[in-house]
């Protein structure tokens, strides 16, 4: 089927490549020392295979056919077990005799099979829909769609070969001799291969048109639908690769995101596959079967989703929310600077000359933290800065100028504590409750800026 039609192998081959490009990351199970050591090991056994992008398209040609299968070779190198590389196994290798358990099809087991031997193959089924595995492959729904457009490509071709050039049509007398007979079906054919001919003055040659009644639209309309079926099936979309009729921006985003979903399933469950038959015998082999096992991740997020995510981070961090500094690195992917490194601080301040870093952070950088093994403290600098930045940022005149209102027009406590709670029924509730959290984090922040003496102190 990939074969055969063009565009099928382009969608899937989309799908798959939409992985197998992807940068991808091993991630220790903790910063403990023996699991970093752990991971920097899986990671280097990783990066040392010769061919690890197109194994991870070889993985995902479980994505059309259910399954598919790579063997691991292993070798023995400075002590260590590692895997040197690893090799497709067709999947007609292959029989499931009960439906859930793949056999291995060798030479003096050529019809029943062998059980699979243990950590000897990287054997992936792409869950699509509960059920056997043999029936998840979406090629396997795309397969009427194929039969269809292709028994209708053949029928096009047909009607291409009987209407796609004008009929020609002599005329001759009816007194005419044989020969100019002769000669006028040797010019109609001649000018149908050579495009010219000779005839007499007494015959002449009539060319019809093939039909105009849209005939051929037909076969091109049923192609289409083929062809946009399979990418829903396959992409979960067709905006993307079909330009359509009309199309709004909105929608094609929409679309984006459906295949941006399918996108990230398809990481998650080749991501699955990977530590559970590539790197659980490498840690098991070489460091124990009871230890943790690294995390594998394909960077999968756009980066236009990071900028997002940057914002609401920031969000948190000035409400007061703690976030841990490992995480945020790992969420972003920065690596942490090294000591004495020179760094970039935000806000454009950077550090003092030959200023040494400490724990990662520079001390006389407004608004940084400064950490350490047992508690998160802020600096007196800091405090300074985000108390002048949250009394500047601040906007508190939605949040106090209708109580201000309301205390001039009421004639009473009494009147002014009665109409309190009409004052904000016109807002919105998450705005308003957004300027309460800034109005309390500012009083916060104010409060202890004063209490530490001020910013001459």
């Amino acid at each position: 089927m990939e074969e055969k039609d063009t565009h099928l192998s382009s969608i899937l081959g989309r799908r798959r490549g939409a992985v197998s490009g992807l940068d991808y990351e091993v991630t220790p199970a903790s910063q403990d020392k023996k699991d970093l050591e752990i991971a920097e090991f899986v990671e280097q056994v990783i990066t040392g295979l010769p061919d690890f992008e197109d194994n991870l398209k070889d993985i995902g040609d479980a994505i059309g056919k259910g399954y598919s299968a790579l063997e691991l070779y292993w070798d023995l190198h400075n002590g260590k077990n590692i895997v040197r590389h690893m090799e497709q196994v067709p999947q007609s290798k292959f029989i499931w005799p009960d439906s859930k358990t793949p056999k291995l099809l060798t030479k003096d087991q050529a019809w029943e099979g062998i059980a699979l031997p243990d950590f000897k193959f990287i054997f992936h089924i792409h869950k699509t829909k509960s059920g056997n595995p043999v029936r998840q492959g979406v090629l396997r729904v795309c397969a009427w769609m194929y039969l269809f457009k292709n028994y209708d490509i053949k029928s096009w071709i047909k009607f291409a070969e009987v209407f796609g050039m004008p009929l020609r049509i002599g005329r001759y007398d009816s007194n005419a001799p044989k020969e100019d007979k002769e000669a006028l079906i040797a010019a109609v054919r001649s000018i149908g291969s050579d495009a010219a001919g000779i005839i007499s003055k007494q015959t002449e040659i009539e060319f019809i048109e093939a039909v105009k009644s849209g005939g051929g639209d037909f076969f091109k309309k049923l192609a289409d639908f083929c062809n946009a079926e399979m990418s829903k099936a396959i992409l979960g979309q067709t905006m993307t690769t079909e330009a359509g009729d009309k199309g709004a921006r909105s929608l094609g985003e929409v679309h984006e995101t459906v295949e941006a979903h399918i996108q990230r399933d398809d990481c998650e469950q080749i991501a699955k596959t990977i530590r559970r038959d590539l790197i659980r015998p490498l840690v098991g082999f070489n460091f124990g079967w009871d230890s943790p096992l690294p995390w594998f991740k394909l960077h999968y997020e756009d980066p236009g989703d990071l900028i997002a995510e940057a914002g609401r981070y920031e969000t948190h961090l000035q409400s007061g929310v703690p976030i841990s500094v490992n995480h945020y690195r790992e969420k972003f992917r920065l690596p942490a600077p090294a000591e004495g490194e020179e760094i970039i601080q935000y806000g454009g301040s950077q550090p003092k000359k030959d200023e040494k870093l400490v724990n990662g952070s520079c001390p006389s950088c407004a608004g940084e933290l400064l950490v350490n093994s047992n508690s998160v403290e802020w600096s007196k600098d800091s405090l300074d800065y985000f108390v002048d930045r949250a009394i500047k940022e601040t906007d508190h005149a939605p949040l106090v100028d209708p109580i201000r209102k309301l205390l001039e027009e009421s004639q009473s406590l009494e009147d002014f504590r009665d109409r309190l709670l009409d004052v904000y029924n016109d807002m919105d509730p998450v705005e308003l409750g957004n300027k309460m959290t800034e109005a309390l984090l500012t009083a916060e922040l104010a409060g202890r800026f004063e209490s530490d003496g001020g910013s001459d102190a």
